[in-house]
């Protein structure tokens, strides 16, 4: 026979079942959500490493090394922008000092640009990225000269004296500034500190006119936060 009661209890129980699995449906969305939420989409990095001069400017400059740092924002996992600003020594090679006449040389730049970034994932632990822009190069060039400087030292015994101390001479210095652009790529591992280290490289190019530029590869390792 129909038992009515037992069809009640059996359709409340299954009327309860599904209140309770629809109530806890928003909590387990929203659940997900909160770890991206709780990210901070304001980043900032620093990091430095080598750099390697390509084309016709590796005929003229050593291996160097660059410092770097930066601050921007994450639109959503996937894309941001990062303000960034670096500086890039490099060494001038001794075959270009001895057709120049000069016992030593540098090039130093220094450059603020302005770079989009596309993530794999911004927010999760590891995250492969490339990213890329331009902006203001400053290039000072200086060619030098091993020279030394007197200064005044003390002894307890002796007092007061001048001693000389082995300093460079800047003998001639050329500074410019000049557009540019870089791209390249890196890869970055999250860590216990809520924060990521990275490593990345990136393709410049300084344009210094009459179709003339300047190249060159910073590899750098750092940590992004």
């Amino acid at each position: 026979m129909f038992d009515n009661d037992n069809y009640s209890r059996r359709g409340w129980k299954s009327s309860s079942v599904r209140l309770i699995t629809l109530a806890g449906l928003p909590t387990l969305f929203f659940g997900t959500l909160l770890p991206a939420q709780e990210t901070s989409r304001f980043t900032f990095d620093v990091g430095g490493g080598f750099t390697q001069p390509v084309g016709n400017t590796s005929r003229h400059l050593d291996t160097g090394w660059n410092i770097k740092g930066g601050a921007g924002y994450n639109f959503n996992r996937y894309f941001g922008t990062i303000v960034e600003v670096g500086y890039n020594r490099f060494d001038i090679n001794g075959a270009t000092l001895s057709n120049a006449g000069f016992p030593g040389g540098n090039m130093q730049v220094f450059s603020a640009t302005l770079d989009p970034i596309v993530h794999t994932n911004a927010f999760a632990h590891a995250d492969v990225y490339i990213i890329g822009g331009g902006g203001l190069y400053r290039t000072t060039q200086e060619f030098t000269q091993p020279s030394s400087t007197s200064v005044l030292g003390y002894d307890p015994f002796f007092g007061f004296y001048n001693a000389a101390v082995p300093t460079t001479e800047i003998l001639s210095s050329y500074s410019v500034n000049k557009p540019g652009v870089n791209i390249g790529a890196g890869v970055s591992f999250g860590t216990k500190w809520r924060g990521k280290v990275y490593a990345e490289s990136r393709y410049n190019r300084i344009f210094t006119g009459n179709n003339r530029h300047a190249d060159y590869i910073p590899v750098s390792f750092g940590y992004r936060w």
